[in-house]
């Protein structure tokens, strides 16, 4: 074996660590969802006549199912998500139209999003998102330069967004519609779109998605209400009227864990849209300022873990953070805006503290596919340290003239071995390693 072999094989052997922080903040709100469930589903499942814990157990369940997914994820090298990018766009048609199948899907309340599992109801939309990420971070890797530079790249995955928005308005779904169209446009930014040519299409999308919203009566009546919910407290402002007064009754401290008294079938969907309601009357201002700052922190930390692999230039890693990332921030953020009256009254859960299968299993996974980005960038990192000593401490070679110079004293086969080419249009001098399948 010669030296540059030996090399490789030390490259090869180099592992990487999954992000401390952002295991760290999913794990918090994991436990603290698993909390609040239990705090806010008891009178409902009495009142079901369920048994007190009857929530509490399916949600510690699915849990332990979006764990398993998250471990699995997370053991999956990237590379190999990223050969079955077609197949991953076909997935997400079929999947929109599973529960449009006889015997398959489930209707509730006029509205066809579920799909039946025999032990439980999938809702398919949540398994789309991440789906429909992993696809549009390979599009944005395969024609990066194009989606920058011409109308049909960039038009192509909007295109393909519109097709899956009218799927799921036919369901209906309006919210998960709306974030799957604020997703695309967040991504197509992140990942160097013109942003003049942008906004031709958000100019075009804006009011058609407006009459979408007030072509409907019931969807018109969230609007109105939401501007003043008290004009029709016990009509179509029920929810978010209770929700304000749990929210007033948290003051700066809260009422205490489990003392809530809108939990007790005032409040709708306790235990779901509404949980975080119940969080700000039992932990208060202290409590709600806690769970934003975990969040806050979980999409900050996705973020910048995908502008490190960009900056690596590891695209297809990067863009998925990007796409987790406004995923799980465009989401809390409408589900709290929602509870705190900001925002008019949608059907969406708060990631892995909501109670619900579908939401938490999902969330799970994606997770596990962001501490894998992270594992695999780091990896890189130290790939390119044992490569090139001299690109990660500058700082520590000038503070020392008289020692030998790094690219010298480095052995001959590291100063042969072959080094990637700067990325087209990029600009960029940094090396990429090109061992252990990385290239």
């Amino acid at each position: 074996m010669n030296d540059l072999s030996r090399q490789a094989t030390r490259l090869e052997a180099i592992g990487g660590r999954y992000d401390p922080w952002l295991c760290g903040a999913a794990l918090a709100l994991g436990a603290l969802g698993v909390v609040m469930v239990a705090s806010a589903s008891i009178a409902i499942a009495e009142n079901l006549g369920a048994g007190p814990f009857h929530y509490l157990v399916r949600h510690v369940l699915f849990v332990g199912v979006g764990a398993v997914l998250a471990v699995l994820a997370m053991r999956t090298e990237l590379k190999l998500v990223e050969k079955y990018n077609q197949q991953l766009l076909l997935c997400c048609f079929v999947l929109l139209l599973l529960p449009w199948l006889p015997g398959l899907g489930v209707s509730v309340n006029g509205a066809r999003r579920w799909i039946n599992l025999g032990i439980s109801r999938f809702q398919v939309v949540e398994a789309v998102k991440v789906i429909y990420i992993v696809w549009l971070a390979s599009y944005l890797v395969r024609f990066r330069d194009e989606v920058n530079a011409t109308w049909p790249a960039m038009l192509k995955p909007l295109g393909v967004a519109i097709l899956l928005v009218g799927m799921l308005l036919a369901q209906p779904d309006f919210g998960s519609a709306t974030l799957l169209l604020g997703i695309t446009a967040g991504m197509l930014v992140l990942g160097g779109v013109n942003l003049p040519r942008m906004s031709a299409p958000i100019l075009v999308l804006l009011p058609a998605l407006v009459a979408i919203a007030i072509i409907e009566p019931y969807r018109m009546r969230r609007i109105t209400s939401f501007m003043d919910p008290w004009q029709d407290q016990l009509g179509a402002g029920y929810q978010l009227s209770n929700a304000l007064m749990a929210v007033g009754r948290g003051e700066w401290f809260g009422v205490g864990l489990g003392a809530s008294v809108q939990k007790l079938n005032y409040l709708p969907e306790a235990h779901t849209d509404f949980i975080f309601s119940v969080i700000a009357e039992e932990l208060g201002f202290v409590g709600v300022c806690g769970v934003i700052g975990l969040y806050v922190l979980l999409v900050g930390r996705a973020l910048y873990i995908g502008m490190k692999c960009v900056e690596m230039r590891r695209h297809f890693a990067g863009y998925i953070a990007f796409g987790v990332g406004l995923w799980l921030g465009m989401q809390s953020f409408v589900s709290i805006g929602v509870n705190l009256g900001l925002l008019p009254t949608k059907g969406l859960t708060l990631p892995l503290i909501s109670s619900g299968g579908s939401s938490v299993m999902m969330t799970c996974a994606a997770i596990g596919l962001l501490l894998r980005v992270s594992s695999e960038l780091e990896r890189a990192e130290r790939q390119v340290a044992r490569l090139r000593p001299d690109a990660v401490a500058p700082v520590a070679a000038a503070e020392e003239p008289a020692a030998p110079s790094p690219v010298a004293a480095r052995p001959a086969a590291v100063r042969t071995a072959p080094r990637a080419a700067p990325a087209s249009g990029r600009g960029t001098s940094r090396v990429e390693p090109t061992f252990g399948g990385f290239a």
